[in-house]
């Protein structure tokens, strides 16, 4: 006899299938775990009780075929696995009886996540007694012995990929392959090259004819000088946007003096766009805001100070925050221009405002301090 243990395993799970949507009712399952009838409960309950028949019933045949002693039935018995789950109907009944009228008693949808995972336990332990039996049965017929002697005679998967790519001879062949010579007891054998090899050899071969034709012949490809003159190309875009990358990262104090024309030419711009209103077209200022082209200034002659000064403000004098319309690279371009204006004394030039700025640069050092001669004073103190 030969148990279909698959098939069996197959129908019982198509049976429980078929049963839910059945008990559905033409509902959806969502409405069918939120909301379960007891008609769904008592099939959940008749499944139960039919597969602890069927527990049963495998146990039996499992006892038959292999005896008491057999390592097969201690695998897994069935009756024991049944009866340890007795508890679960036990709990069941004993939370029913415990509801009294004052306390709801167990809804409906609770008994039906009980049963549905009392079905799916039993379930489980089903498919182990069909899996056990296909093995019994397997062992009594002889078929187990004699597939694993027959998987033993075989060479396994590692040994046929290496005899495959090295075609090795056998030891009991390396003599039809020995070499006639012989140094010092040592022979040599007439070993065919490795597959994988020549594999490699020939795809060198197959691809030097590809390149030539497509790079020599048709030109498909570009050659080397070319491919070389692209990525430095490519190179270049790739500084431009690291640079102008870096340049969006500039502040206040990592500003620099910018004395490039496009850089001034781009700071003249902006200035005459936005600044001409209150400083004057040349600088000079006006009724609103001071002269730019004095070496006076209110809040500071430096890059970094009128970085600082275009980016916030001074809402107290009047001038505005420029950081919401122009970006780090704009405020530097125009902080540079202004202080290229520097001495070109325009017509009309409004009088100096704020305090004389010097560059550190150029301040003036202060003179060192003399200190008094140590010899002179030795040789005082000698003639004393």
């Amino acid at each position: 006899m030969r148990l279909r243990t698959n098939r069996i395993a197959m129908l019982l799970f198509a049976g429980a299938a078929g049963i839910m949507p059945a008990a559905a009712q033409g509902n959806d399952f969502l409405s069918l775990v939120e909301n379960p009838s007891m008609e769904t409960n008592y099939i959940l309950l008749g499944m139960a009780i039919l597969q602890v028949i069927i527990v049963l019933t495998l146990s039996g045949i499992m006892k038959t075929l292999g005896g008491n002693g057999q390592v097969w039935v201690n695998y897994l018995k069935g009756r024991k696995a049944g009866m340890a789950l007795l508890p679960l109907f036990a709990g069941l009944g004993l939370e029913v009886q415990a509801a009294t009228p004052a306390v709801a008693m167990m809804t409906s949808q609770n008994l039906f996540w009980w049963l549905f995972v009392t079905n799916l336990v039993f379930f489980i332990i089903i498919i182990a007694q069909l899996t056990v039996l296909k093995g019994l049965v397997r062992t009594l017929s002889g078929e187990y012995e004699e597939s694993t002697a027959a998987k033993a005679s075989e060479p396994d998967f590692a040994d046929t990929i290496l005899s495959k790519l090295t075609k090795r001879v056998e030891p009991e062949k390396e003599k039809d392959i020995l070499m006639h010579h012989e140094y010092d007891g040592i022979r040599e054998l007439d070993n065919v090259l490795p597959p994988w090899w020549l594999w490699l050899f020939y795809g060198t071969i197959i691809w030097g004819a590809v390149y030539v034709v497509n790079v020599h012949v048709t030109k498909v490809w570009p050659d080397q000088e070319t491919e070389y003159a692209e990525e430095m190309a490519q190179a270049e875009v790739d500084i431009a946007a690291y640079l102008a990358l870096q340049a969006a990262a500039v502040d206040e104090n990592t500003v620099v003096m910018l004395s490039d024309a496009s850089a001034l030419g781009s700071g003249k711009a902006t200035f005459e766009e936005f600044c001409k209103a209150c400083h004057g077209a040349a600088g000079e200022g006006n009724a609103v805001g001071p002269n730019l082209t004095d070496a006076y200034w209110i809040h500071g002659g430096s890059i970094n100070d009128l970085f600082r000064t275009i980016k916030y403000g001074v809402a107290e004098k009047g001038m505005q925050s420029w950081k919401g319309e122009l970006n780090p690279q704009q405020m530097q371009a125009v902080a540079s221009y202004i202080l290229s204006l520097q001495g070109s004394n325009p017509p009309n030039a409004k009088q100096p405002q704020g305090e004389l700025y010097v560059p550190k640069e150029a301040a003036p050092e202060e003179p060192a301090t003399e200190q008094p001669d140590a010899s002179a004073d030795a040789a005082v103190a000698l003639v004393q």
